[in-house]
């Protein structure tokens, strides 16, 4: 069986290609996407749509991770993570903080526990968690949380907090191209009896 044709620029199915809705947007924080491996075989992941949608993102695909080789030495005071906890900061009290690095956990409410688990750092740094005003838009996963989101969707959450005056939006038409071409492979009746 011949391979697939993949898109040398978004990395997917060439028939299934989002290069045409990918847009590029630069934000006053670095995000760094800390990804499970398994998470990363998921062809419908969030992740890699939003490491080549917001300028100077990293994507890094692992399960025990060094903040200091990620973030420099000064890590614990420059990094927020994007995760709920009891003391979470306000948007306005993480933008007053000047973080340098904004953090997001991909993976299913599971493997973040775990990656949680096997970086005991991540939980000694300030914390914000995410406002959400919708349903998640990724219709084709579940999440067992009410509030759960896809991790480009809670990205763009946090952005829009953090940074008031600009909007991330736009980076979630590929995202919902994603769910639609897969949606249409699927075949309408499918879906609907799966999900």
């Amino acid at each position: 069986m011949p391979k697939r044709s993949i898109c040398p620029d978004c990395e997917r199915p060439k028939k299934t290609c989002l290069c045409s809705e990918i847009v590029q947007l630069s934000c006053d924080y670095q995000l760094v996407i800390l990804q499970d491996p398994k998470e990363a075989k998921h062809a419908l992941s969030s992740a890699p749509i939003l490491a080549k949608s917001i300028t100077g993102a990293r994507l890094i695909i692992g399960e025990i991770f060094d903040p200091v080789n990620l973030m420099g030495k000064n890590w614990q005071y420059e990094s927020l993570l994007v995760f709920p906890s009891d003391d979470s900061l306000s948007s306005t009290e993480a933008a007053q903080l000047k973080f340098k690095y904004v953090i997001l956990l991909d993976g299913t409410w599971r493997k973040v526990s775990r990656l949680l688990h096997l970086n005991p750092w991540l939980t000694k740094i300030p914390s914000i968690a995410i406002k959400a005003t919708n349903a998640s838009e990724y219709k084709i996963r579940k999440s067992p949380r009410e509030d759960g989101l896809s991790t480009i969707e809670a990205a763009v959450s946090v952005l829009n907090d953090l940074q008031a005056e600009k909007d991330f939006s736009p980076i979630l038409t590929a995202f919902r191209k994603m769910i639609a071409l897969q949606i249409m492979a699927m075949g309408s009746d499918t879906f609907k009896s799966n999900y």
